[in-house]
Parts: structure tokens; C-alpha cells; sequence
């Protein structure tokens, strides 16, 4: 297997579809950086040398952040708009949809599961 930004890629997939496996790095970005490194975009993982894995090693190291950096950042962002107070960090400390979506019937993903109220009694 080889290991790029200490995440263990599959070795069986095309190149372009094993660097999404790196958090940060989309089908975009990935093809962006086998250019960058000059190394086939449809090449298999387990066909690429040694030199083809420390120049696309290089290339996500020095252009992008990933993994850990970018999830700590991301936190970091998420922290500073519950500590202000604004719309998004209320609903991000409410566990509720921040982008408008309507609550009454779905955002179950956000709410996770139904909690059923008992009705009153007479």
C-alpha cells in the first residue's frame, strides 16, 4: 500500500480515485495533482514507483492542506461562529440545518432520530 499524508490508499484503484480516500483531496484536486506530479491520471496505484509517489507526496504536501490540518482548521472555524453568536453557530450548537432547509418534516440526518411525544393526559 502506498501512504500519502498517513493515510493508507488502496492499491487496486486508479490513482485518481484512490487520492479522494485523503480527506481534503476531491476527484478535482486529485487530477490536479497527478498533472502536477506527472504521473497518469488512469495509472493504478500498485503500477506507480517510488519516484512517482514521493512527487505526488510532495505536491499534496507543499499545495494543499489535508487530513488533520484541514479538520482541525474546519473545528476551528465551526468554534469561532458558535462563539459569536451568528445564525449558522446557533444552529450548529442546536444540531439543526444551517443552509435554510426546513425542519418540520426532514433533517433527520442533522436531528437524528424521532423522539416521539407522548400526548396529554385529559
Amino acid at each position: 500500500m502506498a501512504r500519502i499524508a498517513g493515510i493508507d490508499i488502496p492499491r487496486n484503484k486508479r490513482g485518481i480515485i484512490a487520492l479522494t480516500y485523503i480527506y481534503g483531496i476531491g476527484r478535482s484536486r486529485a487530477a490536479k495533482v497527478l498533472t502536477e506530479a506527472g504521473v497518469d491520471v488512469n495509472k493504478k496505484v500498485d503500477t506507480w514507483s517510488d519516484d512517482e509517489v514521493g512527487a505526488i507526496r510532495n505536491a499534496i504536501a507543499t499545495g494543499f492542506k489535508v487530513e488533520g490540518e484541514l479538520r482541525s482548521e474546519v473545528s476551528q472555524d465551526i468554534k469561532r461562529l458558535m462563539d459569536i453568536g451568528c445564525l449558522r453557530g446557533i444552529r450548529h450548537r442546536n444540531g439543526l440545518p444551517l443552509r435554510g432547509q426546513r425542519t418540520k418534516n426532514n433533517s433527520r440526518t442533522r436531528k437524528g432520530r424521532r423522539k416521539t411525544v407522548a400526548n396529554k393526559k385529559k
